[in-house]
């Protein structure tokens, strides 16, 4: 089961969310607002897996919003406008919905949410995945890893003797590992907490490679 909130400024938006909502088995929808300052209050006080969120409101955007919050959850972008697609897919969207979208559009994006959510608790129960590269499986254990970087539709996964490329996105990538051990810094790597050998505040370091941190994770690196 999935939790989630609505966002949205306009009321009726929020009803046909609602109304979806109540059709998807694996989604509770715990609240929805049309004032974003409340929502940010609830967000500081409970944890939910997925937000629905406009973009387009008074005072702060979905983005804006979206970019306050120290731990995001998942996010499904839902809006009228087509403008800010690429930049909502650079915050690992994990879907954008365009108004009005039907019922089968909105599941098709909850199924999408559920498969992150699965594979993400599929891997916090087990030290080690199997990464596809090229015709073969190959296991790796994910104390042996150092750092994720991705590069177009594929992800560098950094061991301290080699480098494994599967045909994953990064969202993908970080979906499947524990976040216990493992942390996003930009928007194109992922690191190894452990393997963290030093920390400046625009970049670090791990077994003598310099990785950049973008200024929205910042303030969760840390401190060494």
């Amino acid at each position: 089961m999935l939790t989630a909130i609505a966002i949205d400024d306009e009321p009726i938006a929020l009803d046909v969310v609602r109304s979806h909502a109540s059709k998807v088995g694996f989604i509770d929808l715990k609240a929805d607002f049309t004032d974003a300052f409340k929502a940010l209050e609830f967000l500081q006080q409970e944890a939910v897996d997925l937000i629905f969120l406009d973009i387009k409101m008074p005072d702060i955007s979905g983005i804006e919003l979206l970019n306050c919050l120290n731990k995001k959850p998942m996010v499904i972008f839902t809006t009228a406008y087509t403008e800010h697609a690429v930049e909502s897919f650079e915050l690992d969207a994990i879907d954008y919905l365009l108004k009005p979208f039907s019922l089968v559009r909105f599941i098709k994006a909850c199924n999408k949410a559920n498969e992150i959510y699965s594979l993400r608790n599929q891997g916090s129960k087990k030290d080690y995945i199997f990464l596809k590269a090229g015709y073969e499986q190959i296991r790796v254990n994910f104390e042996d890893i150092h750092y994720l970087e991705a590069t177009g539709n594929y992800v560098n996964f950094v061991l301290k003797d080699k480098t494994i490329v599967s045909r994953l996105t990064i969202t993908e990538a970080e979906a499947i590992l524990p976040v216990k051990q493992f942390m996003r810094v930009h928007r194109s790597f992922i690191v190894a907490i452990d393997k963290i050998d030093k920390i400046e505040r625009h970049q670090l370091m791990i077994n003598g490679s310099i990785l950049p941190v973008s200024v929205s994770y910042q303030h969760i690196i840390p401190a060494k």
